[in-house]
């Protein structure tokens, strides 16, 4: 197995009456891959997945698992929660989930153990799972991120096949673990503005909630960093910052939801409580930015 390329978090559509919307998933996850994703994450952050009950995703997995084994593309699963035995049974639960090509594994949230009962956490739900891990380090939302020394612990470890970095910046800690993880695991770009610069020092791709839009000329970005052509991916990179901006102005994927909304790509721009739909003014500013991105 390979992560490498482009991944689309995809959001989760909701119809009139606050049903998942199958077949407008289904298109995005065909677009998705249309445009060059090498994948696309079922049930990460931007899909939603807490406010879904087991028969949602269960239905969300199966429509995502036949359509990348009908086109070839990668599927990642979001499988990770702040409990060691559900993330241990959500993993275990991939096994019957045709086309999985590995999971998405959350740093336990709310709870807040040290790094190193994080680190052997993951060690666990890598050793029982059905498919290899990824990583998800995002302190921001779960209140404990790592640091480059647990990540290198975990790069070493059996089936943790990579790592989705999102910690606001490309510091010292992602270059030491760039510069510093065996070759074949796979370091993925999580903080969208941050993309480009991350595959050029060495990531080999992006996990991109941002690229449920303008799928195509994210893709080329990365593709740009992985074949160090400069010019080439600094220009998809400025051109695609604003966009990145406006579609996280308001907690996601509310944003992003409204904008695939009017292009007639979802039924609805709702999102399920607690979040909120986007603002007028919020939408108002992404079209205005994509609209620019067409001009």
């Amino acid at each position: 197995m390979r992560l490498r390329g482009t991944y689309v978090p995809v959001v989760t559509p909701f119809d009139e009456h606050g049903a998942v919307s199958l077949d407008a998933l289904e298109r995005l996850v065909a677009d998705c891959l249309a445009a060059g994703a090498t994948g696309i994450v079922a049930l990460a952050t931007t899909g939603e997945p807490s406010s879904l009950d087991d028969d949602e995703r269960a239905a969300v997995l199966a429509l995502c698992g036949r359509v990348c084994s009908d086109l070839g593309g990668q599927l990642l699963v979001g499988a990770g929660t702040n409990d060691t035995r559900t993330t241990i049974a959500r993993h275990e639960a991939l096994a019957d989930v045709p086309g999985v090509t590995a999971s998405l594994a959350v740093t336990p949230y709310y709870v807040r153990p040290a790094e190193p009962a994080v680190v052997a956490h993951l060690q666990l739900v890598a050793e029982r799972s059905p498919v290899p891990v990824v990583a998800y380090n995002v302190p921001y939302r779960t209140g404990r991120g790592l640091g480059a020394a647990a990540l290198l612990e975990l790069a070493a470890t059996p089936d943790v096949a990579g790592l989705k970095q999102a910690v606001g910046a490309v510091d010292a800690d992602t270059l030491t673990v760039l510069a510093g993880a065996p070759d074949g695991f796979a370091v993925l770009g999580g903080d969208d503005p941050y993309l480009f610069p991350l595959v050029l020092m060495g990531a080999t791709g992006a996990i991109a909630a941002s690229a449920n839009l303008q799928t195509r000329r994210f893709v080329a970005m990365v593709e740009d960093g992985l074949a160090g052509r400069l010019a080439e991916g600094r220009a998809h990179a400025e051109a695609l910052l604003p966009l990145t901006l406006a579609l996280f102005a308001e907690p996601s994927p509310a944003v992003i939801k409204a904008v695939l909304h009017a292009e007639g790509r979802i039924p609805t721009p709702d999102v399920r409580m607690p979040l909120a739909n986007a603002s007028p003014g919020a939408v108002r500013a992404a079209l205005a930015v994509r609209d620019g991105l067409y001009a």
